[in-house]
């Protein structure tokens, strides 16, 4: 009898439950931790272009606020479900930990398909989010940002909306904004940057030449376009395949990032480049290269391909990207593994850079995000590494050894326990 694969809450509950075996943790922490403290589901009305009036189905996770207010993105998104929520709340809680920013995890979402939509729509139900949950968010308690289909322009209209709310502007409320109403420079690339810092720090540990490297990233969105420019203008490392929703495209002499970047504005897919072949994303993740970077949707890496994986490290810039069986192959195969609450936390601890400028209306230069962004990143990744090391375990397992001690500390000394 075939057993019933683990939803996504469920894989990130067992995660959880692993490390905290390790740690040996008081139950009633444990307890606390296997699940959100608040969660809110939310009806929103929403006026459409043709006079008719649509309800939309919305979630707000608060997982943990032990260590600071929730922090986390708001998805648009057809097939958005609580347990992907829950799931991505809980990973925020262990990512905030894991690079040490003093906030907890939250996330949301919004099931709607925002490429059918239209601006003036997409702005409606934004600000029938808000709406919705604005006495239970705040610069102080909740700070949401931009995640899947959703950009700067909706959290521009999302704060918009919670200021009216409020009486007063309050910036610090959302992260990921224009850089006109509060924004940051260097989050546009954040998330991918912060990968990069890590990939950097692996290839040290593995002795790797980044210059020589070839490197496959499966997704195209804000992380996936930017990790491509990135490793090949900072690094040198030889990009020769990616992906988006519709297919792949593989050269194994190297692609250009710009002109692919190019191609997929013109025409929306990176497919049917004319200096590549086309591939599907099933087979870039088998393609024997140093690096790969699954930048798209959960659970791609699972146990069905995991044994097919030739890249020497994954880096995980998706959240969610592989599932506890598909990690144990990869781990006994000698795939080095960069977590996703760990290779992705450049996203949010550029956020927690945007907050922390709003609430003192002071901006730093890029040079100065860039710079902090990658002593936090390189100094969590090295927490995790020797914690990987020291107990002979996979860098996921460590990075949540190293999350859950510092959320547990808190509790413990917040008297929650």
């Amino acid at each position: 009898m075939n057993k019933k694969p683990l939803s996504l809450f469920e894989m990130a509950q067992a995660q959880l439950d692993e490390a905290v075996g390790i740690l040996n943790l008081d139950p009633g922490i444990h307890a606390i931790l296997r699940e959100p403290m608040k969660e809110f589901h939310v009806s929103i009305p929403v006026k459409m272009d043709n006079g008719q009036t649509k309800v939309f189905k919305g979630f707000r996770v608060q997982y943990n606020n032990a260590r600071g207010p929730c922090k986390g993105g708001i998805r648009f998104h057809p097939d958005e479900t609580i347990d992907v929520v829950r799931a991505l709340a809980a990973w925020m809680t262990w990512k905030c930990a894991t690079v040490d920013i003093p906030l907890g995890g939250g996330k949301g979402g919004v099931i709607c398909n925002p490429k059918e939509m239209s601006e003036d729509e997409l702005e409606r139900l934004s600000r029938g989010y808000i709406d919705a949950i604005w006495e239970f968010i705040g610069p102080d308690r909740d700070i949401p940002a931009p995640d899947v289909y959703t950009n700067p322009q909706i959290m521009g209209w999302m704060m918009d909306e919670y200021s009216k709310l409020r009486g007063y502007s309050s910036p610090g409320v959302i992260t990921g904004k224009p850089l006109a109403v509060g924004g940051s420079l260097g989050r546009g690339d954040a998330t991918a940057r912060g990968g990069v810092y890590t990939i950097i720090e692996a290839a040290k540990h593995l002795n790797i030449d980044l210059s020589k490297a070839t490197v496959a990233i499966q997704g195209y969105g804000n992380a996936g376009s930017n990790a491509t420019i990135l490793l090949h203008d900072m690094s040198g490392s030889k990009i020769i395949a990616v992906s988006d929703s519709k297919g792949g495209i593989y050269n194994q002499e190297g692609l250009d990032p710009h002109q692919v970047l190019q191609h997929k504005e013109e025409t929306g897919s990176v497919i049917n480049f004319p200096e590549a072949e086309n591939t599907s994303n099933a087979e870039l993740l088998e393609l024997s290269v140093d690096i790969l970077c699954p930048a798209g949707l959960e659970t791609v890496l699972t146990e069905k391909n995991a044994s097919r994986i030739k890249a020497k490290i994954v880096a995980e810039l998706a959240n969610g990207p592989t599932t506890p069986e598909a990690d144990e192959i990869l781990y006994r195969n000698g795939v080095f593994s960069i977590p996703d609450f760990l290779c992705n936390a450049g996203g949010v601890t550029v956020s927690y850079f945007e907050w922390v400028q709003g609430l003192n209306r002071y901006y730093w230069d890029e040079e100065e995000v860039h710079q902090r962004l990658g002593k936090i990143m390189t100094k969590a990744f090295q927490a995790v590494l020797a914690e990987s090391l020291k107990r002979k375990i996979n860098m996921r397992l460590a990075a949540y050894i190293v999350a859950v001690a510092r959320v547990a500390e808190a509790m413990r000394l917040r008297g929650w326990i």
